[in-house]
């Protein structure tokens, strides 16, 4: 439970930086500047990713249980590394903090995959 509550916690952290200046994250992610409906739509996807956090942070009540949320944190980070690699390949939105983002989200859906499809048996 505590790699999902790293991954929540990076995820709803994200998400706030997209909410208050989704600017400054779009710079740094991939050195270009962000236009308006950019940055309305940035902040939308802030929103996304906060609730995502906060859905998956582990909760008492599912600890006896199996739980959604590693699986939905799996799929978001394998398309966020995947989508975040292209652009990079590409080379034309590519800033100082992009590989970087693409090395956490897939060092996160190695873990994930581990942890949901390599369980140790008892």
């Amino acid at each position: 439970m505590r790699l999902v509550a790293l991954a929540a916690a990076i995820e709803a952290g994200t998400g706030l930086i997209l909410i208050i200046q989704p600017s400054a994250l779009v710079w740094l992610l991939l050195g270009a500047d962000l236009s308006q409906a950019g940055q309305a739509l940035g902040r939308i996807a802030g929103f996304a990713l906060l609730s995502l956090g906060w859905a998956c942070w582990p909760k008492r009540e599912a600890a006896s249980g199996t739980t959604a949320a590693p699986l939905a944190l799996l799929i978001y980070n394998l398309l966020v590394t995947i989508y975040l690699a292209a652009l990079g390949v590409g080379g034309e939105l590519v800033g100082m903090l992009l590989w970087p983002a693409v090395g956490i989200h897939a060092a996160l859906s190695i873990i994930l995959v581990r942890a949901r499809f390599f369980r140790p048996t008892n």
